[in-house]
């Protein structure tokens, strides 16, 4: 006899697991010390390497500003209790767009979360992007090696937004 399966979560987003990317944690990606020092060895790293940790903010203002007829906000995640947000997605509904594409949200956080090995706190970001960087000493665009936003921008279409693919909020 096979078990039930479980009645649906309303507030959960319908998913077709061989369409979403799997979740990745941010912090699997920490930049390195020599990384950290010489923008164009972090600039070499791969788009995901680079859209995870280090230009996460870019990618996330890019996706917002992309569907300016979507109501798309943008979190940062932090160690609980600290003032500075180590990464930053933006979210729409119950989703979540981040180097590792669209995933729903609560997924995302956890798998930070469970990588940092800590309690993690969700920031709601209202400021505009120079503001966050100076905020969060952050880079704005011009100062990469290159100009990220063409990048940010061709990383964003590799994904297809919920609203496109087919997935509904239940």
């Amino acid at each position: 006899m096979r078990p039930t399966e479980p009645p649906e979560d309303p507030m959960t987003p319908s998913v077709d697991q061989d369409r979403v990317a799997k979740a990745t944690a941010a912090g699997k990606y920490r930049r390195t010390p020599l990384e950290r020092a010489d923008q164009q060895v972090s600039w070499e790293r791969s788009d995901q390497a680079f859209f995870a940790a280090g230009a996460c903010h870019i990618l996330a203002w890019v996706c917002r500003e992309s569907h300016p007829d979507k109501s798309i906000e943008l979190t940062g995640l932090r160690l609980a209790a600290e003032p500075q947000v180590f990464h930053v997605y933006a979210t729409w509904n119950d989703w979540a767009f981040d180097h590792s594409g669209w995933n729903p949200e609560s997924q995302l956080f956890t798998v930070n979360q469970d990588f940092e090995g800590r309690p993690l706190d969700r920031v709601r970001i209202t400021a505009d992007l120079a503001a966050f960087c100076a905020e969060h000493h952050s880079r704005m665009p011009h100062q990469y090696w290159q100009d990220p936003l063409p990048r940010a921008h061709g990383y964003l279409r590799r994904y297809s937004p919920p609203w496109e693919s087919g997935y509904r909020r239940t």
